[in-house]
């Protein structure tokens, strides 16, 4: 038999279903489980009326030159980004005209729109600018920093690796290695130039590469270096100059003995068969990458060949924060682990970092500037020192996590200028297929028509 429902049963029920009803005024609790905080919105932004107003740019004089692009929106939002180290600004600037108008939370588009100007080399680093630049702008506006706009941060902090300015003297390399070493570097790089052996007499053949003796002569720098930081501390080696193929088998197999992480860019990256017969040919871990652009233009070949056994992306040639992440994902289907290299300012490593926070197959990232002590003071917002005990934390504020320190940019600055106005770039300068407007010609009743006039 029903029991019948009371009066105050009845109006309990009714205020239940009018709590779920309204639609999250009265918000269900689980017992045990701690509500997640909202991330804080930018209110006063409207992202689906955002629009890029203005591109901007400044040259930051470094070991290697720092070009760094604003993006300007119409509601105060503005994004940074960063051209490849050594580079040149004109190189973002010329997207300009590509940009504006477009809403910089429609990411993908707005990329897809200028990747037919990016290229490879330093001739990448405009398309990876304004990549970083829109995460940054999207990042603030969502109130998420850029690597949740990736996925999932798999690592709260990145590793570091370091180069080492070589030496003559085998013995100071490993003393300036062991320096590094005790400032918290757990994870170093060396660079094998020939000309460390140049003046020994038999050790250079006309070619340009080591004889037998010279690289003996360059063993006995990996044999210093490993004295003095260990054999259980991860070293690599780069710089080795225009190398045949067969000579890069000689130097792999000369290195085998002193376990490198790797040995670097033997040659160019576009020569996949080339490197495939080497990798092939040793045991040292063979690894390319730094100048290439896109996973379809520059790492594919390489990776469906299983040509390296790391790739080497730098994210302001290789595309940033997306086209980056594409191709680590693709080299980890390959089962390929993937190395950052970078060298450029904090905007564009903390870029980087975000970006190596998601990659499953993600080892280590590269840093150039532990002997600029006024590096990390180009800007605000990561904690400081930004890289700490050989790792940079990964950062939870919007966007990039990082703003420019206007005063001490500008006392570096390669050219007077903080952002100057770029109206010269407001009009179309690289273009595909582009119908501008009407052309003088005569119609079909004979009349001229559409003559220009100014």
């Amino acid at each position: 038999m029903n029991r019948r429902i009371t009066r105050r049963e009845m109006l309990h029920r009714a205020a239940g279903a009018a709590a779920v009803t309204a639609g999250l005024d009265a918000p269900l609790a689980f017992p045990g489980v701690q509500e997640a905080a909202a991330p804080p919105l930018n209110r006063n932004s409207a992202p689906s009326d955002l629009k890029i107003t203005d591109m901007r740019a400044c040259t930051v004089a470094a070991n290697y030159d720092y070009p760094i692009i604003r993006i300007d929106t119409n509601q105060g939002v503005y994004g940074l980004g960063e051209v490849r180290d050594a580079g040149v600004k004109g190189i973002a600037l010329i997207l300009k005209a590509h940009i504006l108008g477009k809403n910089p939370l429609e990411i993908e588009p707005v990329l897809a729109n200028v990747r037919q100007f990016a290229g490879q080399g330093r001739m990448g680093g405009g398309y990876s600018a304004v990549d970083m630049a829109l995460h940054d702008i999207a990042g603030k506006v969502y109130g998420v920093p850029a690597w949740r706009l990736l996925g999932h941060k798999r690592r709260d902090r990145i590793r570091i690796y370091c180069d080492t300015t070589g030496h003559k003297d085998p013995k100071v390399y490993g003393e300036r290695m062991l320096k590094r070493k005790k400032m918290g570097f757990t994870f170093f790089k060396m660079d094998l130039y020939t000309s460390l052996v140049a003046d020994r007499p038999g050790a250079v053949h006309q070619n340009g590469a080591a004889t037998e003796k010279g690289l003996a002569y360059l063993c006995e720098y990996i044999q210093a270096v490993r004295d003095a930081i260990g054999w259980d501390t991860p070293l690599a080696a780069d710089h080795f100059g225009r190398l045949s193929v067969n000579d890069c088998i000689r130097y792999a197999r000369a290195f085998e003995p002193y376990q490198l992480a790797w040995a670097e860019d033997f040659i160019s990256y576009k020569d996949w068969r080339g490197y495939k017969t080497i990798s092939d040919a040793t045991t040292t871990p063979i690894l390319t990458g730094e100048d290439a652009f896109g996973l379809e233009e520059g790492f594919q070949s390489l990776l469906d060949n299983h040509a390296v056994d790391i790739i080497h992306p730098d994210p302001e040639t290789s595309g940033a924060l997306i086209e980056t992440k594409r191709i680590a994902d693709y080299a980890d289907m390959h089962g390929i682990p993937t190395a950052l290299h970078f060298a450029g300012s904090p905007v564009g490593c903390m870029a980087s970092v975000h970006l190596a926070a998601t990659l499953r197959n993600f080892i280590v990232m590269e840093n150039h500037a532990v002997d600029m002590p006024w590096w990390g003071d180009l800007v605000t917002g990561p904690s400081k020192p930004i890289i700490q005990d050989g790792y940079i934390p990964v950062p939870d504020t919007p966007g990039l996590g990082v703003e420019l320190n206007e005063a001490v940019v500008k006392e570096h600055l390669r050219y007077p200028g903080y952002f100057e106005p770029t109206p010269m770039f407001d009009d179309f300068i690289v273009s595909g297929f582009r119908m501008v407007g009407p052309w003088p010609h005569y119609d079909e009743d004979g009349n001229y028509v559409n003559k220009i006039t100014y």
